[in-house]
C-alpha cells in the first residue's frame, strides 16, 4: 500500500480533518477471514454434536472438516501475502503467531484425524481451542513488524516448527482428554455416546503425549542452539526460557505418572489438560508478557 503523500495530508489538515488512518492491507484481511471461518468450524462442531438427530457420523464431520479446511487454506493465502510483503514469516506479534499457530494446529490436527477417524468425533473438544484463538486473532493489533537479526538465523526455523508440532500433538491429546471429561456428566455421555470408552481414547491420547514429549524435547534443544547463535549463550533463565522448562517438566511428570501408576482415565485426562494449559501459557502469554529477548518467535 502506498504511504500518503504529503500533499494530502496537508490537504486533510487544512480540512481540519484528522490524519489519515491507512487501509488494512488486503493480507491482514485474509487472515482475518480465514480465523472467522476456523472459529464458525468450531461452532459448527458444537451445534452438529448437539443435535438430537441427525445423520451417520461421517455426514457429520464433512462439513466441519470441510469448513475448517477452507479456513486454513484462507490462512496460509494470508500468511503468504503478508511474508510477500513485509519480507518475513509470521513470528513476532501476536497476531502473526496466533495466525500461524492456528495453521500448524489446524493442519496437525487434520493429519492426525485421518489416520485416526475416531479424533474427528472429538473435534468440539479440539477445536474449541482453535475456535478461542481465533477468536482472540481477530482482537489484536495486525500491525507490521520487523525481522531483528537475531532471527535471521537457519536453526530458529527447526525451533519453531519443532515447538508447533509439539502443540499440535498436545492439542490432540487434549482434545481427547476433554471428552472423556465431558463424559463424566449426563449430556457429555450423551453427546459422545457414539465414541469409543474411555480407557481407549486414554491410549491414544498418551501416544500423542509422548510424542509431544519428543518434540518439545527437540525444541528445547533447538532453542539453545540458537540463543549461542543469536546471543552468545545457551540458557539464561528468562522467562521464556524458565517457562518453557516448566512446561517440560510438567510434561514429563504428567508421563512418568502415567507409566508408574496407571493412573485412570479420568484423572490422566486432568493431567493431560494441566500440561496443556501450561503449555498454552508458556507460547502465548509468557513471550507477549515479559520481556524475554526472544518475544514471540513460537
Amino acid at each position: 500500500m502506498a504511504p500518503v503523500g504529503p500533499d494530502r495530508a496537508a490537504a486533510a489538515g487544512a480540512a481540519g480533518g484528522d490524519a489519515m488512518i491507512p487501509a488494512r492491507p488486503v493480507d491482514s484481511w485474509w487472515l482475518c477471514a480465514g480465523a472467522a471461518l476456523v472459529a464458525l468450524a468450531a461452532l459448527l462442531a458444537w451445534v452438529r454434536v448437539a443435535a438430537p438427530a441427525g445423520p451417520p457420523r461421517p455426514a457429520r464431520r464433512a462439513p466441519v472438516i470441510a469448513l475448517l479446511d477452507i479456513g486454513i487454506a484462507v490462512l496460509v493465502i494470508g500468511i503468504a501475502m503478508r511474508w510477500a510483503r513485509i519480507g518475513h514469516g509470521p513470528f513476532l506479534s501476536m497476531f502473526e503467531v496466533l495466525a500461524s499457530s492456528l495453521v500448524s494446529l489446524g493442519l496437525g490436527w487434520r493429519i492426525a484425524a485421518s489416520r485416526w477417524p475416531v479424533l474427528a468425533d472429538a473435534a468440539p473438544m479440539a477445536l474449541s481451542l482453535l475456535g478461542v484463538m481465533a477468536g482472540w486473532m481477530l482482537t489484536v493489533s495486525t500491525a507490521d513488524t520487523h525481522l531483528p537479526p537475531t532471527y535471521q538465523m537457519s536453526v530458529m526455523w527447526f525451533h519453531i516448527l519443532l515447538g508447533k508440532v509439539f502443540l499440535a500433538c498436545a492439542l490432540v491429546a487434549a482434545g481427547l482428554a476433554g471428552v472423556v471429561l465431558a463424559r463424566t456428566r449426563e449430556r457429555g455421555r450423551r453427546w459422545f455416546a457414539r465414541m469409543p470408552g474411555d480407557a481407549v481414547l486414554d491410549a491414544i491420547a498418551w501416544r500423542f503425549m509422548l510424542a509431544a514429549l519428543v518434540f518439545e524435547s527437540l525444541m528445547l534443544i533447538a532453542g539453545a542452539v540458537w540463543a549461542q547463535d543469536a546471543w552468545g549463550r545457551y540458557w539464561a533463565w528468562d522467562p521464556l526460557e524458565t517457562w518453557a522448562f516448566i512446561t517440560w517438566l510438567a510434561l514429563v511428570a504428567a508421563v512418568h505418572a502415567r507409566v508408574t501408576w496407571r493412573v485412570a482415565p479420568r484423572q490422566g485426562a486432568l493431567m493431560i489438560v494441566g500440561v496443556f494449559a501450561v503449555a498454552f501459557l508458556t507460547f502465548f502469554g509468557v513471550p507477549f508478557v515479559t520481556l524475554a529477548p526472544h518475544k514471540g518467535a513460537v
